[in-house]
């Protein structure tokens, strides 16, 4: 079942008035309702979520049980850290349980059916089929390469690379300092550069 904000907000609204008071501790305050935080965040959560490896058929699934997590919690939220961060945190614990479940499936975290008309949903009227059909052969192959690398190094790149999060930023997510953070980021960086040229070596194209 898709989630909505009104859906989930139902669900959950025995916890709303005693998470409200909770959510809002710190310098970085919550929206002041759950439905807001579910509007403001979703398109992130989703958009993640398959970053992480979770497949398409799953998405949504992993979406909506990440707002439930975040709606049952939302009174440990202290403020100290950005929304966004606490939320991600929540997602890289569920997405890795349900990789986990596909695993033992023997089923691929990754599937080549991404929701193409989601995620160029910002390419706006303007887009020609064309451009379109380019930008979703290369999420394709972004989310091709991101499966190959080690958990620790996609979250990296999909912080630095795709969400666009500082060092600072990310060292404050990880609970570690900036000069660890670069040196590991180079690392997969580097281990990123790596995939891409054996994707062009076996398609006989010169990187």
């Amino acid at each position: 079942m898709k989630a909505t904000p009104e859906s989930m907000s139902l669900a959950m609204a025995s916890h709303d008035q005693h998470n409200e008071r909770g959510a809002k501790a710190g310098p970085h305050l919550a929206p002041a309702s759950f439905a807001q935080i579910y509007k403001e965040y979703a398109d992130f959560v989703w958009r993640n979520a398959r970053r992480l490896g979770v497949p398409a058929a799953s998405a949504e699934d992993v979406l909506q049980e990440v707002f439930i997590v975040v709606q049952r919690r939302r009174a440990d939220y202290d403020g100290r850290a950005p929304m966004r961060s606490w939320i991600f945190g929540i997602l890289v614990h569920v997405a890795r349980r349900y990789r986990r479940t596909f695993q033992r499936k023997q089923a691929p975290c990754l599937s080549l059916d991404y929701d193409v008309a989601r995620e160029t949903a910002a390419d706006g009227p303007g887009t020609s089929p064309h451009e379109q059909a380019e930008r979703s052969e290369r999420v394709r192959l972004l989310e091709t390469l991101l499966e190959q690398l080690d958990e620790d190094k996609r979250t990296l790149l999909v912080l630095s690379e795709l969400e666009e999060w500082t060092l600072r930023e990310i060292a404050e997510y990880l609970g570690s300092n900036t000069n660890t953070v670069h040196s590991r980021l180079r690392a997969a960086k580097r281990a990123f550069a790596d995939l891409h040229r054996r994707w062009l070596a076996d398609r006989g194209e010169v990187p």
